[in-house]
């Protein structure tokens, strides 16, 4: 029998993900920094997003509609197009979407705001657009 042993690149990239999302979360906060932990919480989910929609369009050939939204990643949207293929567990580690580390929902976009294929994005902890310091937008055009 000739038995294939190792890792799939899929398995990889999500444990080299979730290392780098434990070690910026706890990393921050043992810093004494909760504003800076936030922001860290934040890209790390920002990420998470980006690997869950490369793998989405891996999968099925395009990224989920703007109307379809990030709520694609964690069920299968019975809006057209419909993905061709869908994992029983979804794309993200939960079956929810996570919100922002200052309990609000992430923005996608379809184009992305400068013209990307796509952009998610954190509005800060005022929640709106634009901003400085905490308040400031967290984007995955800058990552």
């Amino acid at each position: 029998m000739n038995k294939r042993a190792g890792f799939t690149l899929l398995e990889l990239l999500v444990v080299i993900l979730i290392i780098t999302i434990l070690g910026a979360v706890v990393g921050v906060k043992l810093a004494g920094k909760p504003d800076e932990a936030r922001r860290a919480a934040a890209v790390a989910q920002i990420e998470n997003c980006r690997l869950a929609l490369k793998l989405y369009r891996m999968d099925n050939g395009v990224l989920p509609t703007q109307r379809q939204g990030l709520q694609a990643l964690v069920e299968a949207s019975p809006l057209d197009p419909k993905p061709a293929r869908f994992p029983k567990e979804g794309y993200l580690e939960r079956r929810t979407l996570p919100l922002d580390p200052w309990g609000n929902d992430y923005v996608y976009l379809i184009p992305g705001s400068r013209g990307e294929a796509y952009e998610v994005i954190c509005y800060g902890r005022d929640g709106e657009p634009g901003g400085l310091d905490e308040d400031a937008d967290i984007s995955s055009v800058d990552l």
